[in-house]
């Protein structure tokens, strides 16, 4: 007999999409998504990449232009529908924005290819869950995990990208209501941002080699 989905606490199938696009997941996305729009258009850097939990409408064009996809099973679908690597040319785009289709214990290769279509000077915004907030109730049974900022700030830098130190908290601390504003740490908002930057590759200084010792009486021809 074929194994049956795992059910929430509302008795609906228990899935991190699923839980997304419930109200209580729509609201934050959507606060999200909100102030997403409002810093690309005060800091335009086209083209961008946005993949996303779950569809949505399209970006306001103060945005410039780029393309958000959403999770589709094993990829990704929109404008485009793609598997495994992300089907663009490397350090194509300005800005990507990975907007919770990060696990909290996997998915270093999407990381990673990130990291790889990210031009260099460009930003990725990293949106996830906040573990030490109300909130939780909310997503509880549904297959997610959260991590704290010391964790992303890890495996941002392990791809290759510098986080900045202090992430910045989004969203309701309790009650399921819009929530568009930032604030300094991630402190009860039901997730927080992580930016990072992908800087050029210092040179590594050669060390300067050590003399030879040539004991007392011995000739160095």
């Amino acid at each position: 007999m074929a194994n049956m989905p795992s059910t929430s606490l509302n008795g609906q199938p228990a899935t991190p999409a699923g839980w997304f696009a419930s109200p209580a997941g729509r609201v934050l996305v959507d606060g999200e998504a909100a102030m997403l729009e409002r810093a690309m258009a005060e800091r335009p850097t086209p083209p961008w990449l946005w993949l996303a939990p779950v569809p949505s409408s399209p970006p306001d064009e103060a945005c410039g232009r780029g393309l958000r996809l959403w999770a589709d099973g094993g990829g990704w679908t929109g404008a485009v529908r793609c598997e495994g690597a992300l089907p663009f040319p490397s350090e194509s785009m300005g800005v990507v924005i990975l907007q919770h289709v990060l696990r909290a214990d996997h998915d270093d290769g999407l990381l990673a290819e990130a990291a790889r279509v990210l031009e260099t000077g460009g930003r990725l915004w990293l949106l996830v869950l906040n573990p030490l907030s109300p909130y939780r109730w909310r997503w509880r049974g549904h297959g997610l995990r959260a991590r704290e900022p010391l964790g992303w700030r890890r495996r941002l830098r392990a791809a290759g990208l510098a986080p900045e130190p202090v992430s910045q908290g989004i969203g309701p601390g309790w009650q399921p209501r819009a929530d568009s504003a930032l604030r300094s740490g991630p402190g009860l908002c039901a997730a927080y941002a992580l930016r990072a930057e992908k800087r050029a590759a210092a040179l590594t200084p050669v060390a300067p080699r050590r003399a030879l010792q040539v004991p007392n009486g011995v000739s160095a021809a």
